[in-house]
């Protein structure tokens, strides 16, 4: 089935994407791998969206997917595997089909990034975890870590601070990275300690995690050489990799993966366009995810425009 437009991910920009294309009456399919609304349906509180501070990130994705839907959006459970360009538009292949378009906007998002410590994968679930409102719970008055210094990990330990007895914030910095506000709030919080100056080197524990050994990261002088954290539960929060391999060669890429794309969201290949985490950019936030939704559709659509004339 051909469509005007393919937006490949049902985030936050994909979503938004799907909202603008319907409003200009074109056809939009969005397929999505996983799960619809991205990585942000595991956010309990959202401070920083206009209009509705305090939403929970599953209840602002739904909102956002109702509109996109009741416009007249498609939405399907695809994992797209390959995107090649045909001489009218592209050819988007999944894991169950193949659809085509006139334009494509890639809005997949970003995943965790790993500590890439031995036994890691191994004590996913027994003990490391990249997501602590979906974990949290499980570590009522237990002492957990949390590794990294951006706004997600202050999140994420502001959240297990009310759970866990007690909170290490694991930064290989001497500073946090994150908001001043959120770091003063958790300076006000008895039961977090800030370990900075140090990185992860090994994940202490047979069956489950029993503890974590770090070792000075050489960015803070006091730091000593090594410490041995005693913990029940490692949250990891150090960054986000781009899942842009498959579309490596259709695209350019940077040195991490992040799909090259101008203001306007523009790609280097003719007619796609990249909106959200996946392309290359200095802010990364649910605003401005957004706001490339909207860019990248107005950049689709006038691809389609010139391409009747």
């Amino acid at each position: 089935m051909k469509y005007d437009v393919i937006i490949v991910g049902a985030g936050i920009a994909g979503l938004t994407a799907a909202i603008y294309v319907r409003r200009a009456e074109k056809s939009v399919l969005v397929l999505e791998g996983k799960v619809p609304g991205g990585q942000i349906i595991n956010t309990l509180t959202i401070e920083n969206w206009p209009g509705d501070m305090g939403v929970s990130g599953a209840e602002l994705m739904q909102k956002i997917q109702k509109q996109a839907t009741e416009l007249g959006a498609e939405i399907e459970m695809e994992e797209v595997m390959e995107i090649t360009k045909l001489n009218e538009g592209f050819k988007v292949i999944t894991e169950d089909g193949e659809y085509t378009a006139g334009a494509v906007i890639l809005a997949v998002g970003a995943e965790d990034k790993k500590l890439d410590l031995a036994r890691e994968d191994e004590l996913v679930g027994r003990g490391v975890s990249y997501c602590a409102t979906c974990d949290g719970a499980f570590y009522k008055d237990k002492n957990v870590a949390v590794i990294g210094g951006g706004n997600t990990a202050l999140y994420d330990a502001l959240y297990l601070a009310d759970i866990a007895a007690k909170v290490y914030v694991v930064h290989r910095r001497g500073e946090f990275r994150g908001d001043a506000r959120l770091v003063e709030k958790l300076q006000h919080k008895n039961n977090v300690e800030f370990v900075l100056g140090y990185v992860p080197e090994e994940l202490v524990g047979d069956k489950n995690v029993s503890g974590v050994k770090l070792k000075a990261s050489g960015m803070v002088d006091e730091a000593e050489d090594e410490r041995v954290l005693d913990i029940d539960g490692v949250f990891v929060a150090v960054g986000k990799k781009p899942q842009t391999e498959r579309f490596m060669g259709l695209v350019e890429l940077d040195d991490n993966g992040y799909v090259i794309a101008s203001e306007n969201c523009e790609t280097s290949c003719y007619g796609i366009y990249a909106a959200g985490d996946c392309r290359t950019k200095t802010v990364r936030q649910l605003v401005t995810a957004a706001g490339d939704g909207a860019v990248a559709t107005a950049g689709a659509l006038d691809f389609l425009a010139n391409k009747k004339k």
